[in-house]
């Protein structure tokens, strides 16, 4: 699959993208995080336009989780459920994402797309616990915009080595996953902290 998705975005250029990334959020078996950072890759190599390569990856990923949060506001959890094993979405992983949202809610949805398997489950679960779209799309539209960044931006700058380098984040995921979780919490507080500071000023 991953080399078919490959060579889509190499004949398809940004449509190629833009196509993939919605399959993959909606839950098809896209390797959307190799994806993305093949695209860098090709930007590196002058192939792609950084700026059109992140939009292309940003709206298909914008549009995918807003039809995954639509099926879920429409049909529930029951499309999961009996007609989660076509997507690869099993029980198992449904009820550890739901514990995830009820937990803590709105923020799965900008996290879960760092988490294969869980950014596929966040959209559904989202519509499905009657999210206000204004919230959704607060949270899953950054994630989407930081994700996308994040793994283009690697592509880039890793250029020739990326499959390589790839291949060892994706041994050491859990620790980088950790590491996102606690740096988006301190970010926040260092933000509040300063802004009180200044208000003090």
């Amino acid at each position: 699959m991953r080399d078919a998705a490959f060579q889509w975005i190499t004949q398809h250029g940004y449509a190629g993208i833009f196509s993939l990334l919605i399959f993959g959020i909606v839950g098809l078996p896209v390797p959307d995080e190799w994806l993305l950072t093949f695209s860098g890759y090709l930007v590196f190599k002058h192939t792609l336009a950084f700026l059109p390569t992140f939009i292309a990856a940003f709206l298909g990923s914008v549009i995918g989780i807003t039809v995954s949060y639509t099926l879920g506001r429409v049909f529930d959890t029951y499309i999961l459920v009996r007609y989660g094993w076509i997507l690869h979405l099993t029980p198992d992983r449904l009820a550890r994402v739901h514990s995830w949202f009820e937990r803590r809610g709105r923020w799965t949805l900008l996290v879960g797309y760092f988490v294969p398997g869980v950014r596929h489950l966040t959209g559904y679960v989202a519509g499905a616990s009657e999210l206000s779209f204004p919230n959704f799309a607060l949270f899953a539209y950054t994630g989407a915009f930081c994700w996308a960044a994040v793994f283009i931006t690697l592509g880039y700058f890793l250029g020739e080595q990326w499959n390589h380098v790839l291949e060892s984040l994706h041994q050491t995921k859990l620790l980088i996953i950790g590491l996102l979780i606690l740096a988006i919490p301190a970010y926040l507080l260092f933000g509040y902290f300063r802004r009180r500071r200044l208000e003090r000023a």
